[in-house]
């Protein structure tokens, strides 16, 4: 009995659903999207950044990068202790937006500039060593496996997945912040936010990659 044929679309669809598995995790990128959505500040920047990130970060993974990162040692001690120190050093920040009590709007903070809101999303995402295991390391590798001329495909699916995420996130959050901006809502948001930044940083520390 012949085999079934493996078409572009069956591919695409295999990357997105690869794709959707491991971004819809909630992690640092996740986080900082969903706060700014909320914050109803600098929405389409952050998602365009985080969603392109990814894209570029699929690619590279798909068309040979992941297989180069798992390699090095090096690299990947640089990413491990990097991205810990980030994440612990913004859990601390996030602990202490829950702990000082105010109220509305100002729960979500100072207003902060698009440049410091963009470094931010950069940050999460480069300085992150999580993103690249998702995007370079998982979903590159699988899509690495695909035939030469299905790679794309995949990728193209990952790239989709991730793009559907990242609006969903950021756009629903702002249009259900009129409902959310309350002093408590934000305490909470931020509590729930350095408890997994803390567990990320830790994660980091206590596991090598």
């Amino acid at each position: 009995m012949p085999e079934p044929l493996t078409t572009p679309a069956v591919v695409f669809a295999q990357g997105l659903a690869m794709g959707a598995g491991l971004i819809l995790a909630i992690g640092a990128q996740n986080a900082l999207v969903l706060r700014q959505g909320l914050k109803q500040e600098h929405v389409g920047a952050v998602v365009a950044v985080c969603t392109l990130s990814d894209w570029l970060l699929i690619a590279l993974g798909v068309f040979g990068l992941g297989a180069l990162i798992q390699g090095s040692p090096l690299l990947l001690e640089a990413f491990r202790f990097g991205g810990a120190a980030f994440l612990l050093g913004y859990a601390v920040l996030a602990a202490k937006r829950a702990w000082r009590p105010s109220s509305g709007l100002s729960a979500a903070g100072q207003a902060t500039s698009l440049g410091a809101t963009l470094s931010a999303a950069f940050a999460f995402t480069y300085l992150n060593p999580h993103v690249y295991l998702d995007t370079v390391v998982l979903l590159g590798g699988l899509g690495a496996r695909q035939p030469p001329e299905m790679r794309t495909a995949f990728a193209a699916g990952a790239c989709a997945a991730s793009a559907l995420w990242f609006s969903l996130l950021g756009f629903g959050a702002a249009a259900a912040a009129p409902k959310l901006q309350n002093a408590n809502t934000w305490r909470v948001l931020d509590a729930l936010v350095a408890l997994l930044m803390a567990g990320l940083g830790l994660q980091l520390l206590l596991q090598p990659l």
